[in-house]
Order: structure tokens, then C-alpha cells, then sequence
């Protein structure tokens, strides 16, 4: 079956989220590229990140020389109410200064997150940019393998998870490190037996957090699986609820979703038990920690081997060095997700592109002296290598005629279409357009030199005039309104409240025929000197059939126009119908010279309205 190239669809792509808890990552296949590309992009804001970097570091500096100040509080404290003559001054000065490095910490931190939401906010407007840039560089057929799904992914879930990952999870995990090692550090500075007593409980904890993420992970991967499926249950059977309904499918759609529902069930309760886990064992870890200081601390204390301020310190680092444990875990998992979106952004922004045009000198004017005289000479083309579609077409358009495309579901009818505006490249032959072939000219141009009525009604978010106007720049409105006056649609646009500044919506009450009567509007105020109608009319009643019809052949008039059509019977009227077939033009001419030859068009004539069967 021949690809519309130029036919769009509204994709709605809802975020599948697995509820809360542990993410599981997709790996990426080289973490450190990755990376590396990102920074790439964010190379301009390299001095914001350092800040951001510096920033950290000096927070949890401040942070781990809070204790030691805590320790020397104490021990003024403590040898006060021995002495029975507490040093105010000096408790109070190691007070403010204390204080003050917390202030600062927090300071400093507020500094990070502002920087670092910079940098990232600047990285995904990067990104974004060169994907929408990309987008308009990659030939049509990269599309023809990929849903637009799939692009829209990368637009959004991809670089919102590589936004989020840089602005929590790479200052959340090198905070972290740092945190660990100088609260290890000091820790074991402050007295060996108390750091090894409280590293140890600590990593045991550590240990035990890492076999929970081992075995619950198996988990989170079929929570997600199950989620899938259940959402494209729930999806396929709402849409064909009227099919599910006329052959009593109920039982078996239920009995469908009763089983996925139960899978989903198990999954996600032994994901969220084990993930539930989390923090409670690392409380535990941090609580037998305290108990292990403290009991220790008593001992060493009661021989005289050190101060009451150096247990106050060590249950501090114990919060401290526990605390960034799980961070770690759940950063190495946001940042694989994050490297492994970003290889998909970055494969995308490196597929090859279209050839560069900007040498091209040829050129048609398409508000000049168009004649419009179309030729295709042996053209020869296939979507994919070795399976040719169009084997060897030949026709030559005279200028101002019209020309009707017929033929069975496959033999090539869009896609001749789809060659003649340049959408792909011919694999042999050419097209010339007034004796210049279109591969020496540029897309643009050749597209400038066409208007465009599809079968799909192809309208955005806007107002009416903006709809009609589309991509046209300078239009006055007294032209809009004649071109909807010609096509009967003024009337209609009249008795809506805003009359041509009406908002279009998805819930806007508009009919199939009113659609297409806009494009029709839209292709008639471009007023390009060749046309291209495809399939036009298929999706409206018999009655709007004529209205549209009516309009076409306003459209028509003084134009080289192409028509693409299953119902016959609107291309009577042609100067000319190419009968095609597996590829080829199989017969040539009109309507009655066509029927009374009695080959390939005569049986589709007649499999049409003789017989009333559908082609």
C-alpha cells in the first residue's frame, strides 16, 4: 500500500507512570558518551555548573564542620558544670560561628539549585530546539518506520528525564559522595574505634539496601510490563466497545482484564513491600549506629580516652554518613535513565539529513508565468531498496488540465503524488515542471508551487482566519472572506459568535464538509499555479459531496490539477484519468474514451456502480 507522506494524525500520549517507589532504569549502552553529549549541549553554561559544583562542595563542607563545633560546645558545657563557672563568651561565639556555617550551607545550597535549574533549563531548550531543527532536516521516509509517538517521546518523557536527573540526581549524588567520604573521613580523624564501629553498621545497612534493589527489581520490571498491557487492554476495548458489545465479547474482555488486573495486583504489592523497606532500614541502620556510639562512646568516655562532645559529634556524622546512602542507589538509577534517554535524543539529532540545497540556482517563480506543464519521464521509485513500487511511469501534463489518478488500493497513486512534491527522491527518471526538473530545484520551491486539498482536514488550535490562513503572511481579510464566500462557508462563519476570530478546538462543532470547505478556502487564497487533490471528498455525505465538489472545480479553474479518487464519479469531468496498476499506467484518456475501450477502468467503472461494490 502506497505511505501518505503528508497526511497528519493527532497523537494522544498519555505518561504511563508505575506509581511511587524505586524507578528501574533502562541502561544505556555507553553511559560516559552520553553524558558527554549532554555536557556538549550545556557547553555554554560551563561557568554555572562549576559554580554549581563549587557550590556543593562548600556546603557539605560547612555541613560536616558543623559536629566538630557541636563537640566543642559540649565539652565547654561539660567542663562549666564540672568547674561550676561556664565560659558564656566562648560558648556563645562558637554559637554564632556554628550558626553561621549553617546559614551559609544553606545559602550555598540555594546557590546550586539555582544554577544547576539554569544549566538544565538551558540543556533541555537546547535539545528541544535541535529536535524541532532535526525534524525539518531528516528525509520523510525516516518517518515511515517510526510513529510519531515514538518522536514525540523524545521531545518530552526523554528530555524531561534528562532535565530532571541533571537538576536532582547529579548534585543529589555528588553531594552524597562527598558527603559519605567526609563524614567517614572525619569520623575516623576523631577516634578510630568509634568511626569503625559506626562505618560498620553502617555498611551492613548498605549491604542489606542493595539486595532489597536486587531482588525487588524484577518486580518493578513486571509492574511496569503488566501496567502496559492493562492500559492497552482497557484502551483497545474501550475503543471497539461497540464491537466488543455486537459479538458479546464482554466475558472474554473481562476474563482479559481479571488476569492482567491480578498479575498487576501481585507485582505491584511485592514492588511497593520491598521498596517500602527502604527507609525504615535505613532509620535501622542509623539508629543501631547511634546505639553502637553511644555504648561504645560510654566506655571510652568512663576510661578518660575522650570527651562527651565527641559522642554529641559522632551521633551527628552517624545521621550524616547514613543519611546519602539510599541517595546513591536511586541517583545511579536516575542517571542511567537519563543516559539511556539521552543516546535516544542523540541518535535521533545524528541520523543523516537531506542533502544541503542551498547551491541549487534553478528556480520557478511561483507567482510568475507558471504554465504548469508536468512531465514524468521513466520514473522509477520504492520506499525500500529492492521493492519497486513505481516501475516506469510516463505521462505528459499539458498546462491547465485536469488530470485524475484511478486505480486499485496499492498501485501507486499517492505515491506518485508524493514524488511530484518532492517528498522523496526517484530512484530513476525525473519530473520536470515547465521543462526544469523538480531535482534541481529546491523542496521549497517545488512545494510553493503546489496548494494542497487531503483527505484528512488538517486544522490546529487556532481561529478560523488563522486555520484559512495558514502559513501565509500579509493575507487581508477581504480576501479570506472571498475565498470562503466562493466555497460557500462565509455564511456559516457569520452565524458562529466570533464570527473568522472563532477559536477552533477539539470540541469545536464542526462537520467533515465544513473542514474540508477551510482547506479548500486555504488552498484557494496560496493560489499556487498547481493543485493537488487527493481523496477530497471521501470522507463527507453525499450532500457535502457536492458542495465540496462545487468548490473543487472553482479551485480547479486555470490550474494543472491532480486528482486522486476512489469514487469515480467525481472525475468525470477530467481532461485526462491515468488508470493505474501495479505501478504502471495501464490505459489513458477520458471518461468515455476510457469505458468504451472496456479494459482495466471499464471494470473498475463497472465493480464500482454496476455492481455497487466498494474498491
Amino acid at each position: 500500500m502506497a505511505k501518505n507522506a503528508y497526511e497528519f494524525g493527532s497523537v494522544n500520549m498519555n505518561r504511563r507512570r508505575g506509581g511511587h517507589g524505586m524507578r528501574v532504569a533502562e541502561k544505556p549502552h555507553d553511559f560516559k558518551a552520553a553524558w558527554k553529549s549532554v555536557y556538549f549541549f550545556g557547553k555554554d553554561k560551563k561557568g554555572l555548573f562549576i559554580l554549581a559544583i563549587i557550590c556543593t562542595v562548600a556546603s557539605i563542607s560547612l555541613l560536616l564542620l558543623g559536629p566538630n563545633r557541636l563537640k566543642n560546645i559540649t565539652d565547654l558545657i561539660s567542663a562549666g558544670m564540672e568547674s561550676g563557672a561556664l565560659d558564656t563568651g566562648a560558648i556563645l561565639s562558637l554559637s554564632i560561628v556554628t550558626g553561621a556555617y549553617y546559614v551559609l550551607s544553606g545559602v550555598l545550597v540555594y546557590t546550586r539549585a539555582f544554577s544547576m535549574t539554569n544549566v538544565t533549563q538551558y540543556i533541555m531548550h537546547q535539545m528541544r530546539k535541535g529536535i524541532d531543527h532535526k525534524i525539518n532536516e531528516v528525509p520523510l521516509s525516516r518517518f515511515d518506520s517510526a510513529s510519531f509517538g515514538d518522536l514525540l517521546s523524545r521531545v518530552t518523557n526523554d528530555v524531561d528525564t534528562v532535565g530532571m536527573s541533571l537538576n536532582n540526581a547529579l548534585p543529589q549524588m555528588l553531594g552524597a559522595i562527598i558527603q559519605i567520604l567526609g563524614s567517614g573521613i572525619l569520623m575516623l580523624s576523631a577516634n578510630l574505634i568509634l568511626g569503625f564501629t559506626a562505618l560498620g553498621a553502617s555498611i551492613i545497612g548498605f549491604v542489606g539496601m542493595n539486595l532489597i534493589i536486587r531482588i525487588s527489581q524484577k518486580h518493578f520490571v513486571a509492574r511496569q510490563v503488566y501496567l502496559g498491557r492493562i492500559n492497552g487492554h482497557v484502551e483497545e476495548t474501550f475503543a471497539g466497545h461497540d464491537i466488543v458489545k455486537a459479538y458479546n465479547g464482554e466475558e472474554e474482555a473481562l476474563a482479559v482484564f481479571d488476569e492482567l488486573n491480578e498479575k498487576l495486583y501481585t507485582s505491584n504489592l511485592m514492588s511497593q513491600f520491598l521498596s517500602g523497606i527502604m527507609n525504615p532500614l535505613m532509620t535501622l541502620v542509623g539508629n543501631i549506629g547511634y546505639v553502637a556510639v553511644c555504648v561504645e562512646g560510654a566506655i571510652l568516655t568512663a576510661r578518660g580516652d575522650i570527651s562527651f562532645g565527641v559522642i554529641v559529634a559522632f551521633i551527628i556524622y552517624v545521621k550524616l554518613f547514613t543519611q546519602p546512602l539510599s541517595m546513591v542507589a536511586q541517583s545511579i538509577t536516575e542517571l542511567q535513565s537519563a543516559a539511556a534517554a539521552a543516546e535516544r535524543i542523540f541518535g535521533f539529532l545524528e541520523e543523516p539529513q537531506m542533502e544541503d540545497e542551498s547551491g541549487k540556482t534553478a528556480f520557478i517563480d511561483p507567482k510568475g508565468a507558471v504554465k504548469g506543464r508536468v512531465e514524468f519521464s521513466h520514473v522509477r521509485f520504492g520506499y525500500e531498496p529492492g521493492r519497486t513500487i513505481i516501475k516506469d511511469f510516463s505521462a505528459t501534463i499539458e498546462p491547465g488540465k485536469k488530470v485524475a489518478i484511478v486505480g486499485p488500493t496499492g498501485a501507486g497513486k499517492t505515491t506518485i503524488v508524493n514524488l511530484l512534491m518532492r517528498f522523496y527522491e526517484l530512484d530513476g527518471g525525473y519530473i520536470s515542471i515547465d521543462g526544469v526538473k523538480t531535482s534541481e530545484l529546491t523542496r521549497e520551491n517545488v512545494h510553493d508551487l503546489f496548494c494542497m486539498v487531503l483527505q484528512d482536514s488538517w486544522l490546529f488550535e487556532g481561529t478560523i482566519k488563522e486555520n484559512i490562513v495558514y502559513s501565509m503572511k500579509d493575507v487581508p481579510d477581504e480576501r479570506v472572506i472571498e475565498a470562503c464566500k466562493a466555497v460557500g462557508l462565509h455564511r456559516y462563519i457569520m452565524s458562529l459568535p466570533k464570527g473568522y476570530d472563532t477559536v477552533l478546538t477539539d470540541d469545536s462543532n464542526m462537520s467533515a464538509g465544513q473542514r474540508q470547505l477551510m482547506t479548500i478556502a486555504r488552498a484557494m487564497i496560496k493560489n499556487a499555479p498547481l493543485l493537488i487533490l487527493d481523496e477530497a471528498t471521501s470522507s463527507v455525505d453525499t450532500r457535502t459531496e457536492q458542495l465540496v465538489q462545487n468548490a473543487m472545480e472553482k479551485l480547479t479553474e486555470g490550474r494543472t490539477s491532480f486528482t486522486i479518487a476512489h469514487r469515480l464519479s467525481t472525475i468525470r469531468e477530467s481532461d485526462i484519468i491515468l488508470v493505474m496498476k501495479d505501478g504502471d499506467i495501464v490505459e489513458t484518456g477520458n471518461h468515455e474514451e476510457l469505458l468504451a475501450r472496456g479494459g482495466f477502468y471499464w471494470q473498475l467503472w463497472n465493480a464500482q456502480f454496476v455492481n455497487a461494490e466498494a474498491i
